[in-house]
């Protein structure tokens, strides 16, 4: 006689386990404790075997037929129910680890350990989370090209044409990080190349005129906050660094009996060591700074705690502060500064500029030449720029000659 829900409701444990039979070898199997599990006795290949579905309520008997009517399916076939199962696990288990977001998580720890900055990192899993709310359970394998601009066109709606750019790029090198690992065979985000609205390019805002420069320059000597944010302030026009550069500068990075500040490649932009001749001027404002390897090893620590540097949001405070708007002038803004007047004055090689800039040159030839070759040149450079920012500083008149550009030398 077929099983009720009643029954099965109503069914209490005994001194010893008992069974309820339905049809077709499904049962559900009572425990003294009260325990209810489906089960159901087939043979294969003249064995007798069991297969268990559940535990009564979380399956239900309508659940429990079906699963039972699916094995029966299997048997009919010649196949072992017990075994499909396995098999099914098994590959439930690998789309699992093949996954978009298990891919993604696999490809970040490679980066991270190839040198990418904290910062790179914050920024890749921000993006990322983005497409793992959405298709990061999905194997990387049946992910298409449609499903994935959908997606991005959501981010678009929101006028986030940048992001949607980034992650583009971003899901491209994850998937072709699927191809090499043997989870892929195509790279569906390089298929959408053209189909996403070109955010329009924003440039940093950079005062880049001799006039407002000395104007700046006279209101960063005129700054009345907190001292480390001054020297900073006052630091940052001389040597022109990324500003996340200058704040994770640390004592041991200087050799001040050599004038020079050597920026490990763990801290650049391009993770290539990147250094700077210290001018008379630069070397002048450090000395300004309370040396106290003890206290901290940075130069500009964070108010809250010495074992940080200061805050990514303080020079661009302090601008802000002094009167400068953000479409105006930024902390990163000193390096376009630099890069203008410097190329105006016609004295330097553009090639002495780049590298000063660190600029990478993408040949590796060429890179190593470069910065053999133009080594003095910066140095002197380096001096005469700190001499022309206090010439615009103190407000005195800049003779501009027609200086012709300096001849590339022969490689």
């Amino acid at each position: 006689m077929a099983l009720t829900a009643a029954a099965i409701k109503n069914a209490k444990g005994k001194a010893k386990p008992y069974k309820l039979t339905d049809s077709d070898g499904l049962f559900l199997y009572v425990t003294p404790n009260g325990g209810r599990y489906w089960r159901m006795n087939y043979r294969h290949l003249g064995k007798q075997k069991t297969l268990a579905f559940g535990i009564y309520p979380d399956i239900g008997l309508a659940d429990a037929r079906e699963q039972r009517d699916a094995a029966r399916k299997v048997l009919a076939k010649g196949n072992d129910p017990a075994e499909k199962i396995k098999l099914d696990r098994i590959a439930a288990t690998v789309a699992a680890s093949n996954s978009f977001k298990a891919v993604a998580d696999e490809w970040l720890v490679k980066v991270e350990r190839e040198g990418r900055s904290a910062v790179t990192m914050k920024k890749l899993r921000w993006l990322l989370a983005f497409i793992n709310a959405s298709l990061g359970k999905r194997p990387v394998t049946a992910i298409t090209a449609q499903e994935l601009l959908t997606m991005l066109r959501k981010m678009e709606a929101k006028g986030r044409y940048e992001t949607a750019k980034r992650l583009r790029s971003t899901c491209s090198q994850i998937f072709r990080y699927a191809i090499a690992t043997a989870r892929a065979e195509r790279d569906v985000a390089a298929d959408l190349r053209g189909a996403l609205i070109a955010p329009k390019p924003v440039h940093r805002a950079a005062i880049t005129s001799t006039d407002n420069a000395g104007g700046l320059l006279r209101a960063i000597e005129a700054f009345e906050g907190f001292a480390n944010t001054k020297a900073a302030l006052q630091l940052l026009p001389h040597v022109f660094v990324r500003p996340g550069e200058l704040r994770h500068a640390e004592w041991a990075d200087f050799a001040f009996d050599k004038a020079l500040w050597t920026i490990p490649a763990h801290k650049t932009k391009m993770r290539r060591a990147h250094t700077i001749p210290l001018s008379r001027q630069a070397l002048a404002i450090l000395g300004t700074i309370e040396h106290d390897a003890d206290y901290s090893s940075f130069l500009f620590p964070s108010l809250r705690s010495v074992d940080r540097p200061m805050s990514e949001n303080t020079i661009n405070a302090a601008l802000r502060r002094m009167g400068f708007a953000q479409d105006e002038m930024t902390g990163h803004g000193f390096r376009a500064m630099a890069a203008t007047l410097l190329n105006e004055m016609g004295l330097w090689h553009p090639d002495a500029i780049e590298r000063q800039l660190a600029h990478c040159d993408n040949n590796a030839v060429r890179r190593a030449y470069t910065r053999g070759e133009y080594w003095d040149e910066r140095v002197r450079m380096m001096q005469h720029w700190s001499d022309h920012l206090d010439f615009l500083r103190d407000g005195r008149k800049v003779v501009t000659g027609k200086f012709g550009k300096a001849k590339s030398q022969a490689a």
